[in-house]
């Protein structure tokens, strides 16, 4: 069993067969798939998986806290495994290739904004949007 099926199962969710593959397929990405890319994986594991039915079992695992949906600019919803390890991102907008990064200056700073402000900082999302260094020749 996969960590976002035991997490789906303890939150009560009923697992269906095609779940339990969409879920798997979730915890085993090492990117951020949209719902074609989940439909096009799930389906090489089950080719009964219909489209519709990735949307809906994407959007119950929303609801339910455990994937996190991103819209990165593309028009395409992205989708990863909830955690309470926290992380931000930054996207290529020519390959859409997103890195996952952690920086702790950024952290401090951010905090220390909202402090300057009267705020206890109690959660963030930063996405950064860039295009390649262009490479100098010698």
């Amino acid at each position: 069993m996969d960590r976002l099926e035991k997490i789906c199962i303890s939150k009560g969710m009923r697992m269906t067969e095609q779940r339990r593959v969409i879920a798997r397929v979730l915890s085993v990405a090492e990117d951020h798939p949209d719902v074609e890319e989940i439909h096009r994986r799930s389906t090489e594991i089950d080719s009964n998986i219909s489209i519709a039915t990735v949307y809906r079992t994407m959007r119950l695992f929303e609801e339910a806290g455990v994937v996190e949906r991103h819209d990165f600019q593309d028009g395409r919803s992205r989708y990863e495994e909830a955690t309470d390890d926290h992380h931000d991102h930054l996207i290529d907008l020519r390959s859409g290739e997103v890195i996952e990064f952690i920086n702790e200056e950024i952290e401090a700073l951010q905090k220390r904004i909202a402090e300057e402000h009267g705020y206890k900082l109690v959660d963030h999302r930063l996405e950064l949007y860039g295009v390649p260094l262009e490479k100098k020749s010698d």
